[in-house]
């Protein structure tokens, strides 16, 4: 069975149960094609799965060719301290080909998030090293 160079740990975005006998892991990017093609596929992973798979997800943000991947990647973290990490990344990957502030202004509004704190986290770059980590 193949380990990974970087354990799961706390600081991960994570479904699923801790002791699931699999454990899937996503170095994505929210602009990306092939992480968007993924992404359906991903989810009905999931549902077969079940409790039998925690899934865990990376920010990776491919910046040279995706403008923007890394803008989408630190509105998902801001979303995490607030509990709604997993519906914003949803929400980012099922509208990737509209990724812009416009967007992520919108998805905060519709997840009950202030959009003055999301693009002025935006603006101050506030969660730039924890996507880069």
């Amino acid at each position: 069975m193949a380990k990974l160079r970087t354990p799961v740990t706390s600081r991960d975005h994570i479904q699923g149960p801790e002791d699931a006998e699999l454990t899937l892991v996503e170095y994505g990017d929210y602009e990306c094609p092939s992480c968007g093609s993924a992404y359906p596929i991903v989810k009905r992973i999931q549902e077969q799965f079940g409790k039998r798979l925690r899934f865990v997800f990376r920010n990776f943000p491919l910046s040279e060719i995706h403008p923007h991947a890394e803008s989408a990647a630190e509105t998902a973290e801001f979303s995490a301290p607030q509990g709604r990490f997993w519906e914003m990344h949803d929400l980012l990957f099922e509208n990737q080909e509209q990724l812009s502030e416009a967007l992520y202004s919108a998805l905060a509004e519709k997840l009950g998030l202030s959009q003055t704190a999301l693009l002025q986290a935006l603006e101050e770059g506030k969660y730039k090293d924890r996507v880069r980590a």
